[in-house]
């Protein structure tokens, strides 16, 4: 399946060969590239080693584009693209920005897939129709 993932701001395109790009930074106020394989469910993460980020760190992500902050609309611990699959329908993708925690959401409409074995840490937001 041929997905695109796009910025929800500019629209510009977040994916490149087998990794979303993103500009990013920590706590600490450093920022770095971090890429993100596109398969959701899979948190394969790629960065400079020297970019440091705890376990458990909220991380800022930015559009690389328009530099927009991506940050949910739902939930202030997630962040948000969108997605295109290969028949051009687009889905709100919404991921943690807690670093090693596993959750992500594909939402269309009132329909939501989850993906990782930290889901669960949000489904108070999902119960509360906040979407």
């Amino acid at each position: 399946m041929n997905t695109n993932f796009l910025c929800p701001k500019c629209r510009n395109y977040l994916n490149v060969g087998e990794n979303l790009v993103f500009s990013t930074r920590n706590r600490a106020g450093k920022g770095g590239l971090i890429l993100l394989h596109p398969q959701l469910g899979d948190y394969t993460v790629v960065k400079h080693p020297d970019f440091e980020i705890g376990k458990g760190e909220l991380i800022d992500f930015f559009c690389p584009f328009c530099n927009k902050k991506l940050v949910s609309d739902r939930n202030a611990n997630l962040a948000k693209v969108l997605m295109l699959d290969d028949k051009d329908t687009e889905y709100e993708i919404h991921f943690s920005r807690i670093s090693g925690q596993h959750s992500t959401y594909k939402i269309i409409g009132k329909s939501v897939e989850i993906f990782g074995e930290d889901a669960a840490d949000y489904f108070d937001f999902l119960n509360t129709g906040n979407f």
